[in-house]
Formats: structure tokens, sequence, C-alpha cells
């Protein structure tokens, strides 16, 4: 049997928080930074089975395929399951750029009752639950790192960063979740 390189997070493991906030690193997933023009929507969501959001701080879910608005002609597709989304985009036919970034990204779960108040310690965005509601997504930043943040749950966020900044963007938000549980 020959050998198979199994990807890993590079803070694999990792765990923080405090008794009001969890820190975990998410499973690995497959993620696509896809643009198109607004005449490519339909048939990219066809190929991806779930509508691509077209307005800001807006987001799509099916299954374990997430779809979020980032700009106002580009989106970060993640498949928790791992599933080929180049392959599924390859077949769309229609005008679009799609690129694999499953390598770049780490994603930081952020959960719990202190979970806004953790992130609002280094992401300038209002996180209320009634300017970033459920469903909610973004690129912004976390200290001096660009992250694309998703709000999941109520008390639940995804903090989508790239590898090399993950170490640097764990360690803050550890410490913020321990002053969000004091």
């Amino acid at each position: 049997m020959a050998d198979v390189a199994i990807r890993k997070p590079a803070i694999a493991g990792r765990l923080g928080g405090s008794a009001a906030v969890r820190l975990t690193t998410a499973s690995t997933a497959s993620r696509v930074a896809l643009r198109a023009p607004a005449g490519s929507l339909a048939a990219i969501s066809s190929a991806l089975g779930l509508a691509l959001p077209d307005a800001p701080k807006t987001s799509g879910r099916a299954g374990a395929r997430s779809v979020l608005w980032i700009g106002p002609d580009e989106w970060l597709v993640i498949d928790e399951a791992g599933a080929d989304l180049m392959a599924a985009l390859s077949g769309a036919g229609t005008l679009h750029s799609a690129t694999d970034v499953s390598h770049r990204n780490v994603a930081i779960i952020v959960s719990g009752p202190g979970a806004e108040a953790t992130l609002s310690a280094g992401c300038p965005q209002d996180l209320s639950l009634s300017s970033f509601p459920v469903g909610a997504a973004s690129r912004t930043i976390f200290g001096k790192a660009e992250i694309v943040l998703f709000r999941t749950e109520e008390d639940t966020f995804r903090v989508e960063c790239w590898r090399s900044f993950s170490d640097y963007v764990f360690g803050l938000l550890n410490e913020a979740a321990h002053d969000a549980g004091h």
C-alpha cells in the first residue's frame, strides 16, 4: 500500500478558551475562492447544489457545504465533508474563476456564551446578533490578521484564517477568551 499524505491543520489538536468560551480547531475541509460575474450565478449555484448569496454579509448552506459572500463577485466555498469542489465547479459551463485554497486556510471554532465578546476583543465589526445574525459572514480583521468570519449559530463562529497566521490568531483568541471568562 502506498503512503498517503494526510492533511491536518497547522494548529491541529489545539484547544483553548475559558469557562465562557471554547476554542477548537475545525476539521479539515475543502475550500474554494470563487469569483464570477452575476450572469454566471445560476449555473454555479446549480453546480454546487446551493444558491450563491448575492448580498453583503450573507451565506448559503446545504448539508456540509457553505458559500460565504465575500464581495460583489467573490465567495468562499467551504465543504466540511471534503468534497471535490473543483470537480463540481468544472462542470458549471459558465465564466468563473475557482482557486482551491484548502491548504491555505485553517478554521477555528469559537463557541459559548462569551464567543461574541472574545471576537470583539480583536475585531472592529459590530458582532451583536442584530447586526451580525446567524448566517452572517464577512471578511474582516482579528488583531492584525485578515480573517473570514462566519456566524454558524447564535453563540458559535467559524474563523477562517491563512495557516501562516493561525498560531497568532489562535493565541490572540485564547487571550481574549480568558478576558471574556472573567
